[in-house]
């Protein structure tokens, strides 16, 4: 393989390679946060964004990416199962060993691609591409540093690995559950889970109240999400919309187009209280029109939230990482969790009557908020890089 750039090879900028999969969108976002972060660093820097299955081969991609989506939306009591036992089996186990044995055949694609982009570092934000390089650079056959970015406030087994050069966690606990895998500290930095630039921005609630339609000044809920106990996103809204007072409703349905017509069915019959949204990529101007998210507990999204400053209710947990998240959450003050429909419907009641209470989880989320995580990661990779240059 390949080693890092050298000065001759008509590159000016150091080149970081950054690899996702696409198991559920948290790892894509933030190893896309990551790339956007470049445009911060002040001598400039090249970040690539690559999903590693799609250089893999495609019984790879089922496993990492389709298997995983089918068993948390189909069989969550089973992935629950799952994500607990290869969290407690021995990393040097049967099993273990012969599901990586399998992934190294298999991503034999992703190094000679690795190879041809030849990055000074990389970053990984799933624990598969993670697992393979920390092996290659064990027998010398990858001379640039392999850095990992957990996407979750909890630490799985499957993402600690020997011979990397650091990693970057969401919180403080996350950075001691690493050292009791024995991580060095050292290599350790608590910089959060990387957003968008645009989480970071401070944008005005009343000028994006107005591209919706809606009033700046009322209490407004940002329902992203139903399922597990509460039911269909129309009927949820529906639930919600029939709780007395002075509040306003917008609810993400995403690419869903079936919900977003009885959404918008539902928003006729209710002028001026409900706001239906299709796809967007500017999900940071409803949040900033919010004063709560209703949604489920997902790296990114939390940590989206937070770096807005906006409290959540969260629901519909994955078993194993969001119910971890949930947790963090919750422990901190930043977040109510509901358990059905009607625990949701208390929630709200609960925030509607007691603004004290919301100003106070509003508080403790933006004190938890990591907004500019993208540029701490990059910073920290070139700064090992340049004590690279400048021992050689």
């Amino acid at each position: 393989m390949e080693g890092r750039c050298s000065e001759d090879d008509g590159r000016t900028r150091k080149r970081v390679l950054v690899l996702s999969v696409p198991a559920g969108a948290g790892h894509t976002r933030v190893a896309e946060a990551i790339r956007a972060g470049a445009h911060d660093q002040p001598d400039g820097v090249e970040v690539i964004h690559l999903d590693a299955t799609a250089h893999a081969t495609p019984r790879l991609r089922r496993v990492y990416a389709g298997l995983y989506l089918l068993l948390v939306s189909r069989a969550p009591t089973v992935w629950s199962w799952v994500y607990q036992t290869t969290n407690r089996a021995a990393p040097d186990g049967w099993a273990h060993r012969l599901r990586r044995r399998i992934e190294r055949r298999d991503c034999v694609p992703l190094l000679e691609k690795i190879a041809q982009l030849a990055p000074d570092a990389i970053v990984c934000t799933h624990f598969l591409p993670a697992e393979i390089l920390s092996r290659e650079v064990a027998d010398g056959a990858l001379p640039c540093p392999v850095w990992v970015q957990v996407t979750d406030f909890d630490l799985h087994r499957m993402w600690v690995h020997r011979d990397v050069a650091g990693y970057f966690a969401g919180n403080d606990e996350v950075a001691f559950l690493m050292t009791k895998h024995g991580i060095p500290a050292h290599t350790i930095h608590v910089t959060g889970i990387p957003v968008m630039p645009a989480f970071t921005q401070r944008l005005d609630r009343a000028e994006c109240a107005r591209e919706l339609g809606i009033d700046p000044g009322r209490m407004t809920f940002l329902l992203m999400g139903g399922g597990a106990g509460l039911g269909g996103l129309s009927t949820l809204a529906q639930r919600l919309l029939a709780i007395p007072g002075n509040f306003q409703l917008i609810v993400l349905a995403g690419r869903n187009a079936e919900a977003l017509a009885a959404l918008r069915r539902l928003a006729a019959a209710h002028p001026g209280r409900l706001v239906p949204q299709g796809f967007t990529d500017r999900v940071e101007r409803l949040m900033a029109c919010a004063d709560v998210a209703i949604t489920k507990p997902g790296g990114a999204t939390t940590a989206e939230c937070l770096a807005m400053g906006l409290p959540m209710i969260v629901n519909a947990s994955i078993p194993g990482q969001e119910e971890r998240n949930a947790n963090f959450l919750l422990e901190y003050g930043a977040a109510m969790k509901a358990f059905d429909a009607p625990s949701l419907e208390y929630r709200v009641r609960y925030l509607m009557a007691h603004p004290d209470a919301l100003e106070t989880m509003r508080a403790r989320a933006r004190a938890l908020g990591r907004p500019h995580a993208a540029c701490a990661v990059l910073a920290a990779v070139l700064k090992q890089n340049e004590a690279i240059d400048a021992s050689v």
